[in-house]
């Protein structure tokens, strides 16, 4: 057996018919983490082997082997970790060949020891032992380790102006201490640093928020067990098998007892600072030996453990990259953290939880029920790869500035990947950058080309400038529906709607409601919302309120008081101001038009008052999500014309929806009804598209159809109406599928 570049080689001697059992048993018998991409056997002379031997890995060749993600504690380690006999006994590094740490450690492949972050620590005689064992589940686990000779836990706090550190199970018990005093303790993970306290301590989920300058956005939340996240929140059978997969993601799961009512406030039995205005809450189960620590320290599973439920958020600060480095969270985190629980093992690649939810009517979309979705797509899924149809030129794309990641291509496949964030900061892109680096010298691939997006002041545009490689721009939303395309192998024209909130448009103007007929290199644009004024620009974004008030003047005109008043926006805001609003509306250099989705979720927020201002990307069409009420299927009437180009006009609900607003209708009916006229309106294009030009196949793309009633809505009207309906599975639908669609396209140019 021999461990290469490009895969396992096993040469094996016997008979042919043992031969061919052998073949078949190693799908079967396969180890529990592992699975066989391919298998391609041949036939050799016979050597006459008399003994089974593990040969040195071989560096040469191509690099076609995959990074594994790095995976959960299994229940074997974790029985180690909680048995007195066990020499690995209440050990936070214990892992085996099926658990573990893979890609953040792994400095280059094959993936042996000393191309890890590993290779520093020498195995003492029992862990050797163990490794060179055969029979033992240890065998030739790279990060095998044990107390005697495998990294180190401490717990570092400033008292009276003074580090002072503990180690080992001390400082499990200072940091279990820390917590449950209402304090916040850095906890370096498998991917980076964590933030976490106590989420039912109020006053510290609190004090948590307001340094890490993270405004109303969700916090992530950690329990012990499955029964502990039910106190807090509905887990359905298919939930719960992705909360115990050994990827062990962060799964939106609707808050307990919440059922839409007229409110505006989401209850919830934790702290209202955890997820403000959301119906959801963002649950994981621990998967390192140090969180079952924390949770279940000393008295071991089956004990009663420590916490319910801790906020368990990346250790950053607003949107720069996780911290991954001890020294840097000490400097980054030290006006957050009240101490500090390390260890002395680096982290090569830092990558953050993954974010995923599922809806149940997954047979819409094929025979699997329920089908996950991803928000964020890292750790436990990244790095990926995806197959494509025919071999092609090695690319780099580098996708958009928001929810970045990038792919690069080599042969016939692509490899995806972790969540880079938001390019907006130093910090990001040389994190952007260390990334690229790693994969590219991990898969030996030398991009002859880069793709990015058409928005010439992106960060990542210009950074695909600087390069030196020719350099190949495409529309956002091509690249949205091309990245359906990619995953799903279609080659011919589909019928593409792609809404988010911005997409960088071909004529100038800001993109978001596109209904396109696309092919894997060109598109042509059918329809879109008819564009409304953004008041400020950017500020508009932020202030919600203002993009409602120009929807309101869109419909009204001159007479757009009688509505204002209807709003309370006179009462919030006062008369002088919105005046001075209203004057800019009209001017294109101060108030740009906008085609995007997600602004008009940001307009009805604010009509209804459920949300003013977006203190994080998408607060507001996440808070009108959350009041949406199924069983309303009553929608507002949009008036739509039907010409060379398709024009969704909604400033047409006004009227009405300003009528429910006089008679004192819900906020939960007045979103329920836009909800349901945004998926009417979808249905009406995608149908006169379809007569146009007789094509069936719709791909689905964009941040809104993140929004899971809007996504199962759709997919449900679609197929009853005959079309067979994609959408993105293997990566996020927001921008982080944008990268994908990048390299599709260019794939196709250049072959």
């Amino acid at each position: 057996v021999t461990n290469s570049t490009q895969g396992v080689f096993v040469e094996v001697e016997g008979e042919p018919e043992k031969l061919n059992t052998f073949l078949l048993r190693i799908e079967k018998e396969k180890p529990p983490r592992s699975f066989v991409q391919s298998l391609e056997p041949s036939w050799l002379d016979v050597v006459g082997f008399t003994t089974f031997e593990i040969r040195a890995s071989e560096d040469g060749g191509e690099k076609t082997a995959l990074v594994l993600p790095d995976i959960a504690t299994c229940p074997d380690c974790l029985r180690d970790i909680f048995d007195p006999s066990n020499r690995r006994y209440r050990y936070p590094f214990t892992n085996c060949t099926n658990c573990g740490p893979r890609f953040t450690i792994i400095e280059s492949l094959p993936y042996d020891r000393p191309r890890t972050s590993m290779k520093v620590f020498q195995m003492c005689e029992d862990c050797r032992h163990e490794y060179e064992d055969p029979l033992n589940r240890r065998f030739h686990a790279q990060p095998n380790a044990c107390p005697e000779c495998g990294p180190q836990l401490r717990l570092t706090k400033i008292k009276e102006s003074r580090e002072v550190t503990v180690h080992s199970e001390e400082a499990i018990r200072e940091a279990i201490d820390i917590l449950k005093k209402g304090g916040i303790v850095a906890i370096k993970g498998v991917g980076g640093f964590h933030l976490a306290c106590n989420a039912e301590d109020g006053s510290a989920v609190k004090r948590l928020r307001e340094p890490k300058r993270r405004s109303n956005k969700p916090f992530a939340l950690m329990s012990p067990d499955i029964e502990h996240i039910r106190s807090f929140a509905e887990v359905s059978e298919s939930e719960e098998r992705i909360l115990l997969s050994k990827e062990r993601p962060i799964v939106l799961l609707r808050k307990k007892d919440t059922p839409c009512t007229s409110s505006l406030t989401v209850t919830s039995p934790l702290s209202d600072n955890i997820a403000p205005r959301n119906a959801y809450l963002g649950f994981m189960l621990p998967y390192s030996p140090i969180h079952y620590l924390i949770f279940y320290y000393p008295r071991g599973l089956k004990g009663r453990p420590n916490f319910r439920v801790l906020v368990m958020t990346s250790g950053n600060i607003s949107e720069e990259p996780i911290v991954i480095d001890n020294k840097e969270a000490m400097k980054r985190l030290s006006h957050v953290a009240d101490a500090f629980l390390d260890y002395n093992r680096d982290i090569f690649m830092r990558v953050d939880d993954s974010v995923v939810f599922l809806i149940e009517e997954g047979h819409l979309l094929d025979r699997s029920r329920p089908a996950l979705f991803f928000i964020r797509r890292s750790r436990g899924y990244a790095p990926g790869r995806l197959i494509f149809s025919k071999s092609g030129p090695e690319i780099l794309a580098v996708g958009a500035d928001l929810k970045n990641s990038f792919v690069l291509t080599k042969e016939n496949y692509a490899i995806l990947s972790q969540h880079i964030g938001d390019m907006e900061n130093l910090e990001t892109v040389r994190f952007f950058e260390e990334t690229l680096n790693n994969l590219k010298s991990v898969y030996r691939i030398n991009p002859v080309a880069i793709a990015c997006d058409f928005h010439p002041d992106y960060l990542s545009t210009r950074w695909a400038e600087r390069q030196g490689l020719e350099v190949y721009r495409f529309q956002h939303h091509h690249s949205h529906i091309a990245s359906v395309m990619a995953e799903h192998g279609l080659e011919g024209e589909v019928i593409g709607v792609a809404m988010d909130g911005t997409g960088y448009g071909t004529d100038g103007t800001i993109w978001g409601s596109e209904f396109m007929i696309v092919k894997a290199d060109g598109f042509k644009r059918m329809g879109r919302f008819r564009p409304v004024a953004l008041p400020g620009g950017e500020q508009a974004i932020k202030e919600p309120w203002r993009i409602g008030l120009s929807l309101l003047w869109e419909a009204a005109g001159e007479e757009v008081w009688d509505y204002i008043e209807a709003t309370g926006f006179n009462k919030r805001y006062g008369t002088e101001i919105i005046e001075d609003i209203l004057k800019i509306i009209p001017d294109r250099n101060l108030s740009p038009l906008s085609s995007g989705a997600g602004r008009f979720f940001d307009a009805i927020a604010a009509l209804t008052g459920i949300c003013d201002r977006n203190t994080f990307e998408a607060e507001s069409p996440i808070a009108l999500e959350s009041l949406v009420d199924e069983s309303v299927t009553e929608d507002y009437p949009v008036e739509i014309t039907f010409k060379d180009n398709l024009l969704i006009d909604l400033s047409s609900i006004v009227p009405p929806l300003i009528f429910d607003l006089s008679e004192r209708k819900s906020p939960s009916l007045i979103s329920t009804r836009f909800h349901n006229t945004i998926i009417t309106a979808i249905l009406r294009t995608v149908t006169e598209i379809s007569i146009l030009t007789g094509i069936r196949d719709v791909c689905l793309s964009g941040g809104v159809f993140q929004n899971r009633y809007i996504l199962k809505r759709v997919i449900r009207v679609l197929k009853e109406t005959g079309f067979n309906v994609y959408t993105n599975r293997v990566l996020p639908s927001n921008d982080a599928s944008i990268a994908l669609g990048q390299a599709y396209i260019l794939r196709r140019i250049l072959s």
